[in-house]
C-alpha cells in the first residue's frame, strides 16, 4: 500500500509533479533516506537540503520535494515544486491527519514525553496498527514530518509535542488534533524563556487547542499545577479529565508500588479497573507516567489488560536510562545513560535511579552531569541545589561539565566532588583516570553540552 501518491501530495501542497510517482514513506534526511520515500529537501540556518537530492534519489527515493530543480540531476528525475518546502511539509501533515481513522494521543510535559510516546506505542501495538513518533521528532518539523508518515490504516497514533516558547503547542495542537492529550508534569524546563513556572503551565495548556470535541485531557494529579491546566483543560470545552498519580482522588491511581534498581512492580487502578503490572525500566517517574499511558488506553476503549501486560517488555531508550554492562579493566562497569536531555526535575530523577542501583565489590555510584541549559537568571541556583539530592541519594563521587554546574561542584562535600571541566570532551580523560570495576555511573545532561561524547567514549572504551 503506497502511503502518498503524487497527485494527492500535489493537492495537498499545490505543488506540481513533473511525474507520476508513488511514495511509501516520507524521509528529511539523505543518509537514511529508504527506497520508496519522497525526500523532503528542507532548508536550515545552517544547510540546504538540496544539496542532497541527488544522492537521495540515487538510494531509491520515489522523488523529492523541493522549491527549485537543484543542479545534478538526471533528466527526468521525479520532483515535486513548491514554493516553500517546510510549508509544504506541514500541508502534507494536515492532509494526513485529515484523512486518518486513527485514534489520536498528544503527549507533551516538562519530563517523560519521549518515554510516555514509546510506552504508547507498546501499550498499543497488539491492538491495531500503531503509529507513533520518531525519536524526539517534536518540533515544527519532527510533528509534520510524523504526521505525514501515517500509515493510511493506522488504527492508534501517538505524538509527541515539544515547545520552549509561548504558542508553539498551539500550533502543534491544532495540527495534530488529539482525541487524548496527555501532559505528564509542569517543571522548571525552559524556564529562561518563561517569567515562571505558572507560565510553562499556560503554555503546556496550549496543546488543548487541537483537542477533538469530546476528546480527553490527562494530567498528573500529583503536580501543583494540576489545577491551572484543569481550568485551562475546560476553558477549550474539554469536559473529560483524568488526573494520574498517588493521590487519593486521581482517576489513575498507583495503589501500590515495588520500586528496585532494575524495575518495578505496579499495582494500580485505572478507572475503576484494578490491575498489575511490571515494568523493566528504573523509577518512580516510569511509574507514575505508566499511569497516564494505562488511563489513555482505557479512554480510548482498547483493553487494559493487554496493555499492562505489554509495558512488560519495555525496553530501555539510548539517551534516556538505557543501561549496559561494560568490560572495564578485568571486570566491569555499569553504565546509565541519560545523556539525551536534562532539567532540573529529570536530573532529580536520575539521580534517584543511581542511588537504588546496587555497585559491584569496590565499586561506587558516580555521577557525571552536564550543564542544564534554558534556565535564565535561575540557573545558578538550581545547579547548586541539585548537591542535597546527589547526597541524600548516596552518590560516591560526581563529575560535571559546563560553566553553571561549577556552582553545583562548589556546593557538594569535598568528598564527593570528582573534578570538574568547561566542556564534555574533556570528560573522558578525568573519569577514565578514576573509574574502576564495580562502580556504576550516570551520565546526563542539556543535549547541547553534548554527554553523549562521554557515552560514546566509555562504549568505545570497553569494545576495545
Amino acid at each position: 500500500m503506497s502511503l502518498w501518491t503524487a497527485d494527492e501530495l500535489a493537492a495537498a501542497t499545490g505543488g506540481q509533479a513533473n511525474r507520476d510517482f508513488a511514495a511509501t514513506g516520507v524521509a528529511i534526511d539523505s543518509r537514511t533516506v529508504a527506497p520508496g520515500d519522497l525526500f523532503v529537501a528542507l532548508r536550515g540556518p545552517n544547510h540546504d537540503a538540496h544539496r542532497f537530492v541527488p544522492d537521495a534519489l540515487a538510494k531509491g527515493a520515489a522523488a523529492a520535494l523541493v522549491d527549485h530543480a537543484p543542479d545534478g540531476l538526471s533528466p527526468g528525475a521525479p520532483l515535486l515544486k513548491v514554493g516553500d518546502t517546510l510549508e509544504a511539509l506541514t500541508a502534507i501533515g494536515d492532509a494526513a491527519r485529515r484523512r486518518s481513522r486513527a485514534r489520536i494521543i498528544g503527549v507533551t510535559g516538562s519530563v517523560g514525553k519521549t518515554g510516555t510516546k514509546e510506552a504508547l506505542r507498546l501499550a498499543l501495538a497488539d491492538q491495531g496498527v500503531t503509529h507513533a513518533s520518531a525519536s524526539s521528532f517534536n518540533n515544527h518539523w519532527g510533528v509534520p514530518l510524523s504526521l505525514a508518515r501515517m500509515p493510511r490504516d493506522a488504527v492508534f497514533a501517538v505524538f509527541e509535542l515539544g515547545m520552549n516558547h509561548p504558542g508553539e503547542l498551539d500550533v502543534l495542537g491544532r495540527l495534530v488534533r488529539p482525541h487524548i492529550a496527555i501532559i505528564t508534569t509542569v517543571e522548571a524546563a525552559h524556564l529562561g524563556y518563561f517569567a515562571s513556572v505558572e507560565a510553562i503551565a499556560d503554555a503546556k495548556a496550549e496543546i488543548f487547542a487541537g483537542v477533538e470535541p469530546g476528546g480527553s485531557a490527562i494530567l498528573n494529579r500529583d503536580n501543583p499545577h494540576f489545577a491551572r491546566l484543569e481550568r485551562a483543560a475546560h476553558a477549550r470545552s474539554i469536559e473529560r479529565i483524568i488526573g494520574f498519580g498517588a493521590a487519593e482522588a486521581a482517576e489513575a491511581r498507583l495503589l501500590d508500588c515495588r520500586i528496585e534498581a532494575s524495575g518495578s512492580a505496579v499495582q494500580a487502578s485505572i478507572l475503576g479497573e484494578t490491575v498489575g503490572y511490571s515494568l523493566p525500566v528504573a523509577g518512580r517517574h516510569w511509574v507514575m507516567n505508566s499511569l497516564a499511558v494505562l488511563a489513555a488506553v482505557k479512554a480510548l476503549g482498547a483493553d487494559l489488560e493487554t496493555a499492562a501486560a505489554a509495558l512488560a517488555r519495555m525496553p530501555g531508550l539510548p539517551g534516556r536510562g538505557l543501561r549496559r554492562s561494560l568490560a572495564w579493566k578485568g571486570g566491569s562497569i555499569e553504565l546509565i545513560d541519560e545523556s539525551y536531555n536534562a532539567n532540573p526535575a529529570s536530573m532529580r530523577a536520575a539521580i534517584a535511579v543511581l542511588g537504588a542501583t546496587s555497585p559491584g565489590p569496590g565499586g561506587r555510584r558516580i555521577a557525571v552531569l552536564g550543564e542544564m541549559r534554558e534556565l535564565g537568571s535561575e540557573a545558578s541556583r538550581l545547579h547548586a541545589e541539585l548537591a542535597a539530592p546527589l547526597a541524600a541519594s548516596g552518590i560516591d563521587l560526581v563529575f560535571t561539565v559546563g560553566e553553571e554546574m561549577a556552582h553545583l561542584q562548589a556546593a557538594l562535600p569535598p568528598a564527593m566532588r570528582g573534578g570538574h571541566v568547561a566542556r564534555s570532551s574533556e570528560m573522558p580523560a578525568l573519569i577514565d583516570a578514576v573509574l574502576r570495576p564495580g562502580d556504576v555511573i550516570s551520565v546526563k545532561g542539556s543535549l547541547s553540552i553534548g554527554m553523549a561524547v562521554v557515552v560514546k567514549h566509555l562504549l568505545a572504551a570497553a569494545e576495545g
